[in-house]
């Protein structure tokens, strides 16, 4: 549990923040339907009532969450339409600073339907942006939408798993990760 802000003088930015990442742990741990303001406010050490200066309610302290996340990995990947071979690097530096809201985002917020539009949009634009590269080692169509839509869920349940293990071996993940992905096309694309 993070350290009590209550009684120290934070500007409204950084409590919000500070409530965002308190929102994250809290969610992370028990879901949206089984953590309620009170959870977050102990988690945060903060009243409810401060958390109601800056959020009307629980789901707009949820999306706010899931916005956070959003925009780190667009930051951090880039539009998701244009991936590199950096941005699984880029998706490990989101989940190694933020890792319950990276878990929050692609595990638990997938099975909110009215949350779900973030991770479903993130995972949408991977399968796109990797399609092209894999029709030139994959060329069997149904072989090929099998592994755009497969990649995404490996690289994310890989590093979701890489989280789980505590970040076993940080400067190499992204290397472990992509040798993954690699043998999952290498499967699929065997006859």
């Amino acid at each position: 549990m993070a350290a009590p802000t209550e009684g120290k003088l934070m500007k409204r930015p950084e409590r919000r923040q500070a409530l965002i990442a308190a929102a994250a742990r809290a969610f992370a741990r028990s879901g949206y339907a089984a953590t309620n303001l009170e959870d977050v406010a102990t988690e945060a050490g903060v009243s409810r009532v401060l958390i109601y200066r800056h959020f009307d309610s629980k789901t707009e302290l949820y999306k706010a969450v899931l916005d956070e996340v959003s925009d780190q990995l667009r930051e951090a990947t880039g539009h998701p339409n244009h991936l590199t071979e950096s941005s699984l690097q880029a998706l490990i530096a989101v989940a190694q600073d933020n890792p319950d809201g990276f878990k929050l985002f692609f595990r638990q917020s997938a099975q909110e339907p009215d949350f779900r539009r973030h991770a479903d949009e993130l995972r949408a634009a991977m399968t796109a942006t990797a399609e092209p590269y894999l029709r030139e080692v994959i060329h069997d169509e149904n072989r090929l939408q099998w592994a755009a839509q497969l990649i995404p869920t490996v690289a994310v349940e890989a590093v979701i798993a890489w989280l789980d293990a505590g970040k076993p071996s940080p400067p190499t993940a992204a290397d472990t990760i992509t040798s993954i992905v690699g043998g999952t096309v290498t499967a699929i694309a065997g006859d």
